[in-house]
């Protein structure tokens, strides 16, 4: 009998364990708004921009998917996005913070109308073209839509109106290996990255960045007033 019931216990734990797992965290822009001290001194200044591993504008993340933002500092806090800066912030959050933080971004600034038609407002040159379906089974917009705003998949980002020194200095960061510094590990992102010269990578984010988006920095209040 004590067998038995040890074997009944047992099992009720591991239930417990993996109801728990399997529970999704749900995250609160209200809360987030809360955790975000240490980003508003880069995201929430129109123009800010950062020196590292170059100079360029911080991405826009107001009004990017929750999911992606969730993904994006994982990555970070896991090691996969090797930035120290963001790495360090990252690792200063829990999930249940990280959650918040992207519920708090994804929705910031957002108005009824923001998003644009699902075609593309702008088409490419038969050069851009080009570049965006050299690989017609994997093409960007497979994955990014035709918009370059309508991703096929939560974690995938949105990059319509991204700004393009940005992008070329992210979609360059999938093509290093082996640096403990910069570098992004992503086995999809990595092989397509290395199908483009630099150069080709530089005319895909200017395009890219000329489309309209959901994507906007939005001042905050506590370190930007206007005049």
């Amino acid at each position: 009998m004590n067998k038995l019931l040890s074997t009944v216990f047992a099992l009720a734990v591991a239930c417990v364990t993996v109801s728990v797992q399997a529970q999704k965290i749900t995250g609160n822009a209200e809360n987030g708004s809360k955790k975000v001290a240490m980003c508003v001194g880069c995201h929430g200044i129109i123009g800010y921009q950062a020196s590292f591993p170059e100079v360029h504008k911080v991405p826009m993340i107001a009004g990017q998917s929750a999911t992606y933002i969730v993904s994006a500092l994982t990555a970070y806090k896991g090691g996969d996005r090797k930035h120290p800066t963001m790495r360090a912030i990252a690792d200063s959050l829990s999930e249940q913070d990280i959650a918040d933080v992207a519920a708090y971004y994804s929705q910031l600034g957002m108005q009824e109308g923001d998003a644009p038609p699902a075609a593309a407002a702008r088409q490419p040159s038969e050069r851009i073209q080009a570049l965006i379906s050299r690989d017609k089974d994997n093409a960007c917009t497979k994955c990014h839509g035709a918009n370059f705003n309508t991703p096929n998949d939560g974690t995938v980002a949105k990059l319509a109106g991204q700004h393009a020194d940005y992008l070329f200095v992210a979609l360059k960061s999938y093509k290093t290996e082996k640096n403990l510094q910069i570098g992004r590990s992503n086995g999809v992102m990595s092989q397509q990255a290395k199908k483009f010269s630099n150069a080709e990578l530089k005319e895909l984010a200017s395009y890219i960045s000329s489309l309209p988006g959901e994507l906007k920095t939005v001042p905050e209040s506590r370190i930007h007033h206007a005049k």
